[in-house]
């Protein structure tokens, strides 16, 4: 499945020019929007915001060097999230002018995310009170985009860009939907790739592992609440509520992404790929994948051999 990267190019209104990355700066009461755009090749290049910043790959490729892990490339369709004290340390290997660099950064007030945090944790506790709502700049720093993350900053660029009297107010919402959003994205990269090691002590994990192990059986929301030790409506409720995104949507998600797999076999049918992963029905199998890929399954197993 592609990555979900923003859906138009930024311009420039007010440029600050660095050594080596060009900065456009939009400052809302909410938020500080950057724009970092680079023209050539670089190397160790140090960057630090002053607040937590998340920051997106919009063009070209990037390589990253955050204190505590490995150096890795970063790629449109991704983030890096960075705390306040974090200098982001920075190579540039493919940069031209025709080609260049380009990411957004958004700043984000420490009172905007501490009165975030407080109210989800307040009113809509997680399933495991252990694992409260939380912001990650160390282990889940470097997520792959969801599409409602990726909507999200969307709707800040536009709002950086708009002159209406009530933009602030706007700002102050999405920005909250943002924070959200990225903190349901960091849970479910903690749980979908890590579900084997959390699947004793989360029952979100142990119903992840569950899914995955059993694909090609029928699922149904009633055996995967009991797993969880939750009634339906609020299995399905906080499931949703956690992670972005409803446990019949990751199900199908799942067997989108085996199906993906078997279909770069040469042997195996399209009909055949569909039965495998669970779907009882090759109308709605072709439906979602061709929503999912842009292509059908047929279109994509000839791509793919």
């Amino acid at each position: 499945m592609s990555h979900p990267t923003l859906s138009h190019p930024l311009h420039t209104h007010e440029q600050l020019t660095t050594l080596v990355e060009n900065r456009t700066i939009y400052s809302l009461d909410a938020f500080e929007l950057n724009v970092f755009e680079t023209h050539r090749v670089a190397e160790q290049v140090p960057l630090s915001m002053g607040h937590l910043v998340l920051t997106t790959m919009l063009r070209g490729k990037k390589v990253m060097h955050l204190p505590g892990r490995p150096a890795f490339d970063y790629l449109p369709g991704e983030s890096v999230l960075v705390g306040e004290d974090q200098t982001m340390v920075i190579d540039f290997p493919e940069a031209t002018e025709d080609a260049p660099t380009q990411c957004l950064a958004v700043a984000i007030p420490t009172e905007t995310i501490r009165q975030t945090v407080d109210l989800l944790n307040e009113e809509y506790p997680h399933a495991e009170a252990h694992l409260p709502w939380r912001l990650d700049t160390a282990e889940h720093a470097h997520l792959t985009n969801t599409p409602e993350l990726t909507g999200t900053l969307e709707r800040l660029v536009q709002l950086s860009r708009d002159t209406g009297r009530v933009k602030d107010v706007l700002a102050n919402f999405t920005i909250q939907e943002m924070l959200v959003r990225l903190m349901q994205t960091q849970a479910r990269q903690l749980l979908f790739h890590n579900y084997a090691q959390h699947a004793t002590s989360h029952r979100f994990a142990a119903v992840v592992q569950y899914i995955k192990q059993h694909l090609a059986d029928k699922l149904t929301i009633d055996k995967l609440s009991n797993l969880a030790c939750m009634s339906k409506a609020t299995f399905f409720r906080v499931f949703r509520q956690e992670l972005g995104i409803t446990p019949v949507e990751y199900i199908n998600q799942e067997r989108l992404a085996e199906a993906k797999r078997l279909l770069r076999q040469p042997l195996a049918s399209v009909a055949d790929v569909c039965y495998r992963v669970g779907f009882t029905s090759t109308a709605y199998f072709q439906r979602l994948f061709k929503q999912a890929e842009g292509l059908t399954p047929g279109a994509y197993r000839k791509r793919c051999l």
